[in-house]
């Protein structure tokens, strides 16, 4: 099988802090038919360097002038100046402190993608979603991708006051957080289920995410797996190469894995399975949402395509386009589109971006449709036009043009009170906050026996009635009658409370987990309250069903 060594899917010309996917030099190139515009070009710096009524900065104005050449082209083309180079190239050894957060310009305005899994932004309780307007208590806003990653980054131990606006919740928060070496593990998290059933989740495509995966598969097979559930939630992206290892570990010999085509003729290629995959017989479901994103929708897309895998969740993000990094001759980089992806039948799921104004309104129309295709699934089916409907061979319909829609979609329930509560962390920002204050007992009880404390703790009613008091504290009533709840303004039923009740003491136990012994410990009982999780396992019987469907055409 042919295999990418420098190819990189980020989600939404993503930045990194605490996370790079890899860095390919190569020289610019520029044809005859385009020398003409280039004089044209030359002419006009002269010009306006020479003569402009004030002295110009050439440097700004060239650099100025390659952001205005890459927002003519496409969402995800970007300029990483010379001074951030060096960045990247720490972040890839993993020399320097961050806070560990994924995120992306809209606008002027930093806006996360997601934080990285244990990482101290994640660990405080930033999500994907928020955006970021202030730093050290001055605005963020306009200072651009450099100006965000000077004040976030910093020695390991040192402390930086952030604020952050969550558009969910309507409100702004403010984190002090301690900037700490980032982890480059791509997988934090994997158990078993049961005595069948094992889970692996796959926070972003590096490129040692295929090694990692085959030791967690292989730890989870010694303790007796033989079905997988494959999280691929929140994953943006990155290394193609990994995408494809991974998707080739469950699919026969021959079988297309994605087909790349561009200009070049170096990038029209198709990708197929080796043998000896060692996850070809096992049943396999697939978790996804709108955080799924490029290297995430090669797999996810290559496994529904061909009746591998049930694909269960929400509408993915709908990023198919290729970049690649080209060194200028300051050391600065064009991060460049110069490929699209398919899926195996021939899917190509990149939302549109042809005259969508900015940048904004293309992720605003992505949100849309996202919202749609969860809330509406069928109406949004029916909307899509035949030409950008497939066929499988197993006769099952799949669509193109702007993410993998799953197979199974799960709604989240907009007036539960769990889901209100969770939207805005709430439950997780009072956990931390009761930890902060009883961490000393509650250490001295449990010490380091992390199997014991998920076997035998039990969320006492002192902490659940705390709880209740604090979302009080936020601003959360509790109503008698019931035409008086108004859950988009944070109006619940107190039947509605007493049914949260045993989810709410599912979602505390498994904070304080986290607190204690980290999110690995912690993700088995948080995924026990977990809607998209819970379905996903009840779907043993479609998912088996198109295992056997599978191997059948095969032999």
């Amino acid at each position: 099988m042919k295999r990418i060594t420098h190819y990189v899917l980020p989600a939404i010309g993503l930045v990194l802090l605490g996370v790079v996917l890899g860095v390919q030099v190569n020289s610019f190139t520029s044809d005859n038919s385009a020398y003409e515009q280039l004089q044209k070009l030359e002419r006009s710096f002269v010009i306006i360097t020479r003569q402009y009524v004030d002295p110009v900065e050439s440097e700004a104005l060239v650099e100025d002038g390659i952001e205005g050449m890459l927002e003519a082209l496409d969402p995800h083309s970007t300029y990483i100046p010379s001074d951030e180079v060096q960045g990247v190239q720490d972040t890839y050894r993993g020399s320097f402190g961050g806070i560990g957060v994924m995120f992306e310009m809209v606008e002027d305005t930093a806006r996360v993608i997601s934080p990285i899994a244990d990482g101290p932004s994640e660990r405080l309780g930033i999500m994907g979603g928020d955006r970021i307007v202030q730093i050290e208590g001055e605005s963020a806003v306009g200072i651009g991708t450099n100006g965000i990653q000077d004040r976030l980054k910093g020695e390991v131990g040192t402390t930086v006051d952030l604020t952050v606006y969550r558009p969910g919740a309507g409100q702004e928060y403010e984190f002090e957080i301690e900037r700490d070496e980032i982890s480059m593990n791509s997988i934090n998290t994997s158990y078993m289920i049961d005595d069948q059933t094992g889970y692996v989740k796959i926070d972003r495509f590096a490129m040692t995410t295929h090694e990692e995966f085959m030791e967690h598969v292989g730890t989870l097979k010694d303790e007796g797996m033989e079905r997988l559930v494959l999280d691929l939630r929140g994953n943006p992206g990155g290394v193609m190469r990994s995408a494809v290892d991974i998707a080739d570990e469950m699919l026969e010999e021959g079988l297309t894995i994605v087909e790349t085509k561009g200009r070049e003729r170096s990038m029209n290629s198709q990708f197929r399975a080796e043998e000896g995959g060692s996850l070809e017989d096992n049943p396999v479901i697939v978790l996804v949402n709108q955080g799924s994103a490029s290297a995430s929708e090669i797999v996810s897309g290559a496994l529904q395509d061909h009746d591998r895998a049930l694909v269960v969740g929400q509408r993915t993000f709908g990023k198919a386009l290729i970049q690649k990094q080209f060194e200028l001759d300051d050391n600065s980089l064009l991060q460049m589109t110069v490929g699209r992806y398919y899926t195996p039948v021939g899917r190509l799921i990149q939302t549109p971006y042809e005259n969508e104004g900015t940048d904004e309104q293309y992720v605003e129309r992505m949100m849309e449709e996202q919202e749609n295709a969860t809330f509406h699934p069928e109406e949004y089916k029916d909307s899509i036009p035949d030409s950008l409907m497939y066929t499988t061979e197993g006769g099952r319909t799949v669509f193109g043009g702007g993410g993998i829609m799953p197979d199974v979609v799960v709604q989240p329930d907009t007036t539960s009170l769990t889901n209100f509560v969770s939207a805005i962390n709430m439950d997780f920002a009072f956990t931390r906050e009761w930890f902060m204050n009883n961490e000393q007992q509650v250490r001295s009880t449990w010490g380091e026996d992390s199997d014991a404390f998920l076997n035998d703790f039990t969320t006492p009613d002192s902490l659940v009635t705390a709880f209740w008091d604090f979302t009080e504290e936020q601003g959360v009533t509790y109503t008698s009658d019931p035409d008086e709840t108004a859950p988009g303004e944070g109006v619940f039923s107190e039947a509605e409370k007493n049914r949260s009740e045993e989810e709410i003491r599912l979602r505390l136990k498994g904070y304080l987990a986290r607190q204690l012994y980290g999110l690995r410990t912690a993700q088995p009982t948080l995924n026990e309250t977990d809607p998209i999780y819970l379905e996903a396992l009840s779907l043993w019987g479609n998912a088996e069903e198109l295992a056997t469907m599978h191997m059948e055409r095969q032999e």
